[in-house]
């Protein structure tokens, strides 16, 4: 049930007109999305914002993908021979490391980012004006791990023992120590579980469940979201609570979620890649962030787990899912 409206989460000025030339007429562009997973990162809603842009895949837009399958030494000299065989118009990259990549790659070639935090991981050197071939968007991960472990504890008050599930990126290890910290005078535990293949997922989260944790804090990440199938299947296999980045993983299995709309945030890329096809220039193009988020909860979840969630929590929700 709905218990209000719920804005999209993005800067309104992001959808305004942009002030750039049109697309050339009978011109077909390219994409490359710098990637791991056979199917990402760029999706079905990122698809809808390039298209109310007026690009449109198979029409006058075509997609490839670099970095399926590849080791971290191997993507540099992957990019460097994409890059040279020209025909480019965009790089689309998610995460840190395959935007570092693609900065590596080209000086030249425009590279549309979606990672945690562009400015605070030197991506670019001004979210007003990134200057250079690089813009993108910041989600706020850091910030939001942190309120959603404060939401997890106040749904699970009781709660002793929390896993905090990670990627295997090396910003984890600091992460992990910050969100420690910060309950370190509480009587509340964490322990760091990493993961970055569905195996080592339903791996880690059968050790949380060994080690008598009572809820899984699962951290923002374009390796756990491209798995969250395995993720929640998991979740569900060992009867584990947890909260989770994305609103939309409320429905898929997730007890309570905090952040920006998945939908509205991909849409967000597609216009700002748009944007950049239509020849704007990514030092002019301001990095972007959620400005809305909203808060879900599984009341069937809850259920199953035998939880009963305070009243407050329930009521201060934007959406509840029974």
């Amino acid at each position: 049930m709905k218990r209000r409206h719920f804005a999209a989460g993005v800067v309104a000025s992001a959808f305004a007109p942009p002030a750039v030339r049109a697309q050339q007429p009978g011109r077909t562009y390219r994409i490359t999305v710098v990637t791991f997973a056979e199917r990402g990162p760029y999706s079905d809603h990122a698809l809808a914002g390039l298209k109310s842009m007026g690009f449109i895949e198979g029409k006058n837009l075509t997609f490839d993908r670099v970095g399926v399958g590849l080791a971290d030494d191997q993507l540099g000299d992957a990019l460097k021979k994409v890059v040279a065989a020209g025909g480019v118009d965009l790089l689309m990259a998610g995460g840190p490391a395959f935007i570092k990549a693609a900065q590596a790659a080209t000086t030249t070639i425009p590279i549309l980012g979606f990672t945690d935090d562009m400015l605070g991981e030197g991506l670019v050197t001004s979210l007003a004006r990134p200057g250079g071939n690089v813009t993108g968007i910041s989600i706020l991960s850091t910030e939001l791990d942190f309120k959603r472990q404060e939401l997890l504890l106040e749904a699970l008050p009781r709660a002793r023992k929390i896993a905090v599930l990670a990627d295997g990126g090396p910003q984890v290890p600091a992460h992990f120590e910050a969100l420690r910290a910060a309950v370190r005078s509480s009587p509340v535990e964490l322990s760091l579980l990493r993961a970055s293949t569905p195996q080592q997922i339903e791996a880690a989260l059968k050790q949380a469940k060994d080690q008598g944790s009572d809820a899984v804090n699962v951290l923002a990440s374009p390796v756990l979201f491209a798995n969250r199938q395995a993720l929640f299947a998991g979740l569900k296999a060992q009867r584990l609570p947890a909260v989770y980045q994305w609103p939309e993983g409320a429905a898929d299995g997730a007890l309570l979620t905090y952040g920006p709309g998945y939908a509205d945030t991909y849409r967000l890329w597609g216009v700002m890649a748009g944007k950049i096809l239509r020849g704007a220039k990514p030092a002019d193009l301001p990095i972007e962030q959620p400005t809305a988020f909203k808060l879900s909860l599984n009341l069937k979840v809850a259920r199953a787990l035998g939880l009963t969630l305070p009243a407050r929590l329930v009521e201060r929700a934007d959406e509840v899912v029974e």
